[in-house]
């Protein structure tokens, strides 16, 4: 049966954008306060995090990467670890986001179908100052290549996925609590197996096959090409990326609108 355009959650992200803005902006002022190094940690953390990166596989594991310096090549996992980071910090946000926001389930100010999107805006910080970290050190480097011009078009793309992939999975976690638990164990498994300290030609043919299977994997690249290596990603690198971001949004707005009625209940 067809879907009225009324049914969709989208229609809260369009009439409520202000609202979802404010409230959100006012939610990571409070996250922070009180803390001594305040909003630092948001820059602290991914540069602590790239520097055990770094330390691992340039001194203990003394990986190569084929056709870049060491210089490129710790930018190269920065440009990958940093979408991580914001890939993990909006699914565990987003997972338990309706279980959390039990106070707005009847707020028709604030409708639940903004609170999986909320997470998901939230997480950008990292973003935000990792790939200014990053096209920091590519101007000083003299390395910025014209294609990074499309970053915002991926990560535009990679927020869109995300969204509604935090609207299935937040309605999920209502009849499956173990969902937030299992989540942690999930995205250490898609650490491991994404191409964030290295390139998919240094991975073995016979384990390809999980690059390929892996939706995080072609953002990875995408962001890297674009930002380090100076490439674009082929038109069906491009398909693939539109199609899981415009797929997942798509289907979480409208699983999320036709299922609350029946699993709010379990809240």
């Amino acid at each position: 049966m067809r879907l009225a355009a009324t049914q969709h959650s989208t229609r809260f992200l369009v009439s409520h954008w202000r609202l979802l803005w404010q409230v959100s902006r006012d939610e990571l002022k409070a996250r922070y306060a009180g803390s001594i190094f305040g909003m630092g940690w948001a820059i602290l953390t991914p540069l602590l995090l790239l520097a055990l990166y770094a330390g691992v596989y340039l001194l203990v594991l003394q990986v190569q990467a084929p056709g870049l310096s060491s210089g490129q090549y710790v930018l190269l996992i920065f440009s990958g670890l940093v979408p991580f980071l914001m890939t993990s910090e909006a699914l565990v946000g987003g997972v338990g986001a309706v279980v959390a926001n039990k106070a707005v389930l009847s707020n028709t100010v604030f409708p639940i179908d903004l609170v999986p999107a909320k997470a998901v805006l939230l997480s950008q910080l990292p973003m935000v100052v990792g790939f200014a970290t990053i096209l920091i050190a590519l101007v000083v480097s003299g390395s910025v290549s014209w294609p990074i011009v499309l970053l915002p078009v991926i990560w535009g793309l990679h927020v869109v996925g995300l969204i509604g992939l935090a609207w299935i999975l937040s309605l999920v976690n209502l009849v499956f609590r173990d969902l937030q638990s299992l989540m942690s164990l999930a995205l250490m498994g898609l650490m491991i197996v994404s191409p964030i300290a290295y390139t998919p030609e240094m991975v073995p043919a016979s384990l390809r096959i999980l690059l390929i299977l892996n939706p995080f994997a072609y953002f990875v690249t995408a962001y890297q090409g674009v930002v380090i290596l100076g490439r674009l990603p082929a038109w069906w690198h491009w398909l693939v990326l539109v199609a899981m971001s415009v797929g997942l949004f798509v289907l979480g707005g409208t699983f999320f609108s036709r299922a609350k009625r029946v699993l709010i209940d379990y809240v």
